[in-house]
Formats: structure tokens, sequence, C-alpha cells
């Protein structure tokens, strides 16, 4: 009985490896399409998790990686036991949902604004022109930037508070405007993809529910709220969940290099990059700095797994596995 049973699960096997070979074969074109994406992926993605164990070295260059003494859980230390922990984490997880929602609500009312829009090349225009950003360096952003907030020459000291007889302030060493900055900043780089991503959304989206909804008398603003919004709301989601795997990283040019590594704006500016970027500049250990962006991708694997339960809990057809 035992044999037969066995028998019968290589069979199983062996026909389910055959129909997908099958299936490959026969989408071979589709196959080949795919296969340099795959190799990318899996040369950029996934071989360089193979240095994990760097994070538990204590590297040395005669030694070499393999040939360096483990270290056990010691270079994990120098993040968990700094005076700075609070601050930088505080900073690193609000800063990332401020970036999340408001990346989010901007996006979609671009999406939604330019889809009403009845003109091709206006369309494509408006497209192009949120988009541009996006390629912008980090670098050329901070003198963007600082073309707006330099304290004797900076258009809004010379310009803007200068029409309303406010004194100029020194933008650099004043804390208290800068959360406020860098949202701006990173909303006005960033929400272009996202824009594009739902316009593509809507553009999914059968006319035919708007048609019934105009004979029904519903506004445009119905329309949104009703149609459009539900429509896309799985990819809100999508989005969301794939942007909670960033809550503990930061873009290290946006808060290193918009406020100049401003020492007065550390208590704002500074997150867990560039605080172990500073760290490490003089420390100088490799081990270090790989033990502190394992913390990073675990803290954001674990937070993905979690949002994504929650939507399971919540809708189990619009989570993303």
């Amino acid at each position: 009985m035992t044999e037969a049973i066995k028998q019968s699960l290589g069979v199983k096997k062996k026909t389910a490896w055959s129909m997908w070979l099958h299936l490959m074969w026969k989408q071979k074109y589709l196959t080949l399409m795919l296969l340099p994406t795959t190799i990318i992926i899996l040369l950029h993605s996934y071989l360089p998790m193979v240095g994990v164990f760097i994070a538990f070295k204590n590297i040395n260059y005669i030694d070499g990686i393999f040939g360096s003494p483990w270290a056990g859980f010691r270079n994990f230390e120098f993040l968990f036991s700094s005076d700075a922990l609070l601050r930088i984490t505080r900073n690193t997880i609000l800063y990332s949902l401020a970036f999340m929602i408001v990346n989010m609500v901007i996006s979609v009312a671009i999406a939604i604004a330019i889809n009403e829009l009845r003109t091709k090349w206006l369309t494509k225009t408006y497209q192009t022109l949120i988009i541009m950003p996006n390629f912008l360096s980090m670098v050329v952003v901070s003198y963007l930037v600082y073309a707006f907030l330099h304290p004797e020459l900076g258009f809004v000291n010379m310009t803007f508070l200068k029409w309303f007889g406010v004194d100029p302030v020194y933008w650099y060493s004043e804390t208290g405007a800068w959360p406020y900055i860098l949202i701006l900043v990173n909303a006005w780089k960033g929400v272009g993809i996202g824009a594009v991503i739902y316009i593509a959304a809507i553009a999914g989206i059968d006319p035919e529910y708007y048609e019934a909804a105009i004979i029904d008398g519903a506004s445009k603003w119905k329309q949104i709220i009703h149609i459009t919004l539900p429509s896309i709301q799985p990819i809100i989601i999508i989005m969301t969940i794939l942007s909670m795997g960033s809550i503990f990283s930061a873009d290290f040019g946006l808060f290193y290099q918009v406020p100049q590594d401003s020492g007065s704006l550390y208590p704002v500016t500074d997150v867990v990059d560039t605080y172990v970027y500073r760290s490490l500049m003089v420390i100088n250990d490799i081990g270090m700095s790989s033990a502190a962006a394992l913390v990073q991708a675990v803290v954001g694997f674990v937070m993905v797994i979690l949002t994504n339960w929650t939507v399971r809990k919540i809708n189990k057809e619009q989570a993303l596995f």
C-alpha cells in the first residue's frame, strides 16, 4: 500500500514538473523576455545577500572578509547603545510615515486631475513635467533648495519675506521649518512616479461605470468618490505595503545633502542613515555598517509582513500575498 502511494506521488510530481516545462516551452518567447530581468534581480538583489555574514564579523583588511574573526552581535551594539538612538529612530519613522501619506495623497490627486484632461498633448506634457524631478540628483536638488534658502541671497529671504517686512531667517540654523521643508522637497521629487502609476490604474477603469453614473446624475466629485477611488484602492494598498518596507530607512541624499549636513539641524534632520554614515566615517568599520543595514532590512521585512497580514484580516483579496 505504501509503495503504491509513493508511486502515485512520484507520478503526480513528475506530471507537475512536466506540465511546468511544457508551459515554459509553450510561452518560450515570453520566458526569454523575462529572462534578462530575472538575471538582473538575482544579481542585484539576491546575490549580495550572501554578504549578510559580514555583520557578524570583525573585519580586518589583512585576513580579508572570510578570514576575519567572528564578532557575534558586537557590531550591533554601536547602534543600539547610542545616545542618539531615540532621536534617529523617531525621526526616521515619523518622516517615513509623513512621506508615505503626503506623497500618496498628492499622487492620487494629481492622477485624478490629469485623468480629467481631455487634451492628449496637455496630458502628456503634465505627466512629463511631474516626473522630471524624480531624475534629478539630490546634489542638484540641494543646490536648488539652497538658492531659495540662502541667508543673504536666497529667494525666500530677499523676495518673499522682504515683501511682508519680515526679517531674514537663517534657515540652516533654525530647526522649526525643516520638517516641512524636507516633506515638501520629498513630495516635489517623488510624487511624479506615484502619479504615473495611479494614472495607469485609473486608465484601466471601465468607462461604462462613469457613463452609468452620468446618466444617474452623479457629479464629478461623486464619480471620484464612488468609482475612481474604490477602483484604484487595491493599487493604493499595494503601494502602501511596499512603502512600509522602507519605514526604517531614509533617503540619505535628502537628509544629508539638502540640509547641508548642518550640525544645528541634527535634532530634526538626523536619521539612521546619516547617523550611521557619520559614525562609520570615523570608525571605518565594515562590519558595523553591515549590521546597521541588516537591522534596517529586517525591520522593513517585518513591517511588510505585518502590514500585509493586517490587510488580509480586513480584506483577503486586496492583500499583496
